[in-house]
This record gives C-alpha cells, structure tokens and sequence, in this order.
C-alpha cells in the first residue's frame, strides 16, 4: 500500500506541474494586449510600455512561470490589474461562497442519489424503478443553467418562497441559507440523476452476489440488508463518481454564481475575464484546474480505505 501511496503522490505533483505549464502557456500565448484593454485605445505607446513594464510582461516566458509559480507556492499570485488588491485576498474573499455552495451541492446530490438509487434497485423492474429512471434520464438531459432560470420562475418569481439572486452576506446565517437554497438545488439535481443511475447499477450488481441470498436466506430485514451489506460492497463505483462529480461541482459554481449573481470565484471569474485580468484569470483558471486534480487523488485514497481488497493487491 505504501508503494501506492508513494507512487500516486509522485503522479499527483507531476500533474499538477504539467497543468501549471498547460495553464501559463494558455494565459500568456492569447491575442491582445493586455495594457491596450485597461489604458484604453486613446492611451499612448509609452503609458502601455510602462504598464506591461509594472506587470512583469516584458520579462521572458520561462522567467515569469518560474516567479509565477514560485510565488503560487507561497500563496501569492500577484496583484490584480482590473481590482488592484493581491490576487489571494480576493480568492480568499470568494472562496468561502464557492467552497459553500459546492460542498451543500455535493451533500444534497449524494443523499438524492443514495435514496433514488438504492429504491430503484430494491425495485428493480418496477414502477418506482422505472420513475426514478425517468427522473435521472430528465435530470441528464437539463441543463443547470436552464433549471436554474425555471427554479427561480416557480420559487422565486411565482411564489416568492425564496430570494432569486444576490446574497446578504455571512452576517446574517439564516438569509445566507435562504440564498443559497435555490443555487444548491439546481446543483444537486442535474449531478444527482448521474448519481442515482450508477447507485443503481452498482447496487443491483451486488444484490445478485452469494453472500447477499445468504443474507436474505438468514431472515434479515430487506432495508438492514440493503444498507448494512449491499451498500458498503457497492461503494467504489459510486465514490468514483462522487470525486469526479465534486470537482465539477465546483467548476459548475462559475454559471451557478453568475446566474444567481453570487459573489464567489465564479463570478471573480466572469468579471476578470471581461477586464482582461490576466493575473486572476491565470491564478483562478489553475485554482480550479488543481482542485479537479485533487479531487481525483482523494477517489484513488479512498479506494483503499474502501476496499479492503485493493490494500492487499497494491501493498
């Protein structure tokens, strides 16, 4: 296991350079000038010279990926030329919105996904089999964006249960809940019918296993049976998807946030590609990049806290 352990860490740290390289050569290899968008086009070739100057864009490519990466490692990333503060201030500012929303996200898609996904199987064949299936098939096929539009049609503009945009701040727990709600359930809804679907199949391969007749045979309760024996057998499926679908989750904030007008990474996002903030795109772009990356080293953990099985096969 050590030698797992060891050896995924070294790819983790080697994609994760690769992606810093990726994401450096992308920023810096875009048409335009940079100092020409924020100066202005009446702004004069000196004034523009002496912009790309204080930014560093005059240096040489490798130099400045070695300063930028450098200094991502001691958490700076320069300061922005759109907003005029450090970069980490604002990633710091946003990122409890962002990191709020993907997290209620991903813990209302995994018990959607559980329940919808475990009763299909128990029915398998079924009428509830076949609705929850319909459901998941809907839910795939719905943009979250578009739901996004018809939750805050119905909740919000109809109804008037819930705010449809903005957020009032931390301050305040229970109107910060209430803004979140819609954004989280437009969310959760899309990843949960992807959830639900491989839950079900997973689940469904484990039920046809010796040791659950034997189960059965003993008397015990179908729900015990489901949840105490089929479920924990049938997990490394589903935590595969629950890493992968964290991460996108997190990247599926940049559209929540800007439909719902909330002020996370998302939104700093959308703002810092307008202004052409290349130091924040560039810091934000990699964010992101890094926390799918580590999201993917987390599911190759957790298969072997999982699966007793698998620490035995890579010791």
């Amino acid at each position: 296991m050590s030698y797992f352990l060891v050896r995924r860490g070294i790819g983790f740290v080697l994609t994760l350079i690769a992606v810093s390289v990726v994401v450096f050569a992308v920023m810096n290899v875009l048409p335009g000038d940079p100092s020409l968008t924020i100066l202005g086009i009446d702004s004069t070739e000196e004034a523009r010279a002496a912009l790309r100057e204080r930014l560093g864009l005059d240096e040489p490519v490798v130099s400045r990926y070695l300063a930028w990466t450098f200094g991502a490692l001691r958490g700076e990333f320069g300061t922005s030329y759109a907003f005029d503060v450090p970069v980490a201030e604002l990633i710091a500012e946003r990122l409890p919105m962002t990191l709020s929303l993907a997290i209620s996200g991903m813990a209302l898609t995994v018990v959607l996904a559980l329940v919808l996904g475990i009763a299909a199987a128990a029915r398998h064949g079924g009428p509830g089999d076949w609705a929850i299936m319909l459901f998941s098939q809907l839910g795939i096929a719905v943009p979250a964006f578009w739901l996004s539009m018809l939750l805050v049609l119905l909740f919000a503009v109809h109804l008037r249960w819930l705010p449809p945009g903005g957020f009032p701040g931390w301050g305040d727990p229970l109107a910060a809940a209430r803004a979140l709600v819609l954004p989280t359930v437009a969310l959760a809804l899309v990843q949960s019918a992807v959830l639900a679907r491989v839950t079900r199949s997973s689940v469904l391969e484990v039920m046809r296993l010796d040791f659950v007749r034997t189960a059965r045979a003993s008397g015990l309760p179908r729900a015990r049976v489901l949840w105490r024996h089929v479920l924990p057998n049938a997990l490394v499926p589903i935590v595969t998807i629950v890493g992968l679908q964290f991460a996108g989750l997190v990247t599926g904030t940049i559209v929540i946030e800007n439909v719902f007008y909330l002020p996370g990474l998302g939104r700093l996002l959308f703002q810092s590609i307008a202004n052409r903030d290349l130091v924040t795109v560039q810091a934000l772009v990699m964010l992101f990049a890094a926390i799918v990356v580590t999201a993917n080293f987390l599911v190759d953990i957790a298969y072997l806290l999982i699966d007793p099985r698998l620490r035995g096969a890579r010791a």
